[in-house]
């Protein structure tokens, strides 16, 4: 170990450099796949969050997106207004909750969702290809409480 500050002699020894790695490389396959739709990834994920949502009778609000989804209430918000702005999202007051927006996949949303999806999980079946299925369900585990 040298006289550096870092716990590791090379940067791939600590297991958050590999995982920046693939963590990037990827988002640059997703984003290459989404720019021609003009939509981020977290465009994406919201959008394919809402429909899984509407298929199964959720009362979508941001606040439920931003839980599930695990992005940040800014980033949530931002990325509605984007998403309303293109004609994919609608967001309306909520029926009970003053404080909430309802949220939901426009027609457009839909069959852009219904476009992406396969695609998007095409990467992710190309990409975790290598993993065995039990690695897979391990993922999930490392990041849950």
């Amino acid at each position: 170990m040298s006289d550096l500050l870092f716990g590791f002699d090379k940067p791939e020894d600590s297991p958050s450099v590999p995982l920046w790695q693939t963590t990037m490389v990827r988002q640059w396959q997703i984003k290459r796949v989404l720019e021609p739709y003009d939509i981020s990834h977290a465009h994406f994920v919201i959008m394919a969050t809402l429909m899984w949502f509407e298929a199964h009778h959720y009362d979508t609000t941001q606040i439920l997106i931003v839980n599930w989804s695990k992005l940040d209430k800014m980033t949530v918000s931002k990325s509605l207004r984007k998403l309303v702005a293109l004609g994919c999202v609608n967001r309306i007051e909520h029926e009970t909750d003053t404080r909430a927006k309802s949220v939901s996949l426009t027609e457009k949303g839909k069959e852009m969702v219904r476009t992406l999806v396969p695609i998007i999980e095409g990467i992710d079946n190309t990409f975790f290809s290598k993993a065995s299925d039990k690695e897979k369900k391990v993922l999930p585990k490392f990041w849950r409480n």
